[in-house]
């Protein structure tokens, strides 16, 4: 006889517990992985938008790539916050994200250009290669990118953006560039809509004393800047003082890291002199080949099948004569041609 008591009836008729498995995901982490995609999507769809925006405030690719890449970790820690409600307009956080970090960028970029040989230059946005008849090249995605960036201004505009306070050229960029009113920008930059209006205002008259709003056709600009190589190219000084305003100003950045003027060179003469001087020097295997710089035809300058260096005019709007001469030939700004 056993000593254990017997098990009541309906114990013994219990069913034995289904074997285990894995648990299914928890609400919890299919909601953030839902808003983990979300976020990306938003962030790529308005990426493009975003480089503009900071590229036209910074000036470099390379300060512009950073800011961007801040922008995305903060877009992204506060969209994975679980105790951070939804962003109501992905689009208008964003922008004032990067507006801020860029803002903040300024500092040591600020820095960096107290230390920079010679004159420092924008670096160039490059867009597609152009085609022999001036008209855009390349792949279809060259000309949707060119497209996308279509806001970033000329690089003349961008020196005199060069000479505002950094809320100045934000406020201009902002309101200017992108269409923004000024309540929006009040928002972006946490000012009052009263401050920001002084902002646009003193910012707009700096920009119109020191560049009429005139952009050349592109056409123009490539004709003109054909018979600006030729004429300097092959040393011809009557052609050039034909083609020159009698204020020029010859801007060539090297950044002490190739050749380029110590300090900007002024006067129909004085500029016409040295580029019959420097045509004296030849270049063995010269090439010159069309890219769109900042939105305009620029010539880039290859020997033996390296460029060393972009040059982009600026036209005076009376006329087709050349007022300003670009030549970027710092290495480092010539990445973007690889």
């Amino acid at each position: 006889m056993s000593g254990h008591p017997a098990r009541p009836a309906d114990e013994a008729a219990a069913p034995a517990p289904a074997p285990t498995s894995a648990p299914a995901p928890t609400s919890a982490a299919a909601a953030l992985a839902a808003a983990s995609e979300r976020a990306t999507r938003e962030y790529a769809e308005h990426r493009e938008l975003l480089f503009a925006l900071v590229y036209n405030l910074l000036g470099s690719v390379a300060d512009t790539e950073d800011v961007l890449q801040d922008t995305w970790l903060a877009w992204a820690a506060r969209t994975a916050s679980p105790t951070a409600g939804a962003v109501e307009h992905p689009k208008a956080y964003l922008v004032r994200i990067a507006v801020n970090r860029a803002l903040a960028q300024q500092a040591a970029v600020s820095r960096r250009r107290e230390t920079y040989v010679g004159p420092w230059l924008p670096e160039p946005l490059f867009g597609p290669a152009a085609a022999a008849d001036g008209g855009a090249g390349g792949a279809a995605q060259d000309v949707a990118l060119a497209a996308e960036r279509a806001e970033s201004v000329s690089m003349a505009l961008l020196v005199v953006l060069e000479t505002l306070s950094p809320l100045e050229r934000s406020a201009f960029v902002l309101h200017e560039v992108f269409g923004y009113s000024g309540a929006e920008i009040a928002v972006i930059l946490g000012r009052n809509p009263a401050a920001v209006r002084q902002l646009v205002k003193r910012a707009r008259e700096h920009v119109r004393a020191r560049r009429p709003r005139y952009e050349p056709a592109p056409d123009v600009r490539r004709q003109v800047t054909e018979r600006f190589l030729a004429a300097a190219l092959g040393g011809d000084l009557t052609a050039l003082l034909e083609l020159l305003a009698p204020d020029v100003t010859l801007i060539g950045d090297g950044g002490g890291k190739a050749p380029g003027g110590r300090r900007p060179l002024t006067g129909r003469a004085k500029v016409a002199r040295l580029l019959t001087a420097l045509s004296a020097r030849p270049t063995p295997a010269l090439h010159i080949t069309w890219r769109d710089v900042n939105g305009a035809p620029a010539a880039v300058l290859s020997a033996f099948g390296r460029p060393f260096a972009v040059l982009v005019l600026d036209l005076a709007p009376d006329g087709d004569l050349v007022s300003g001469i670009h030549a970027v030939s710092n290495p480092d700004k010539l990445r973007g041609l690889a």
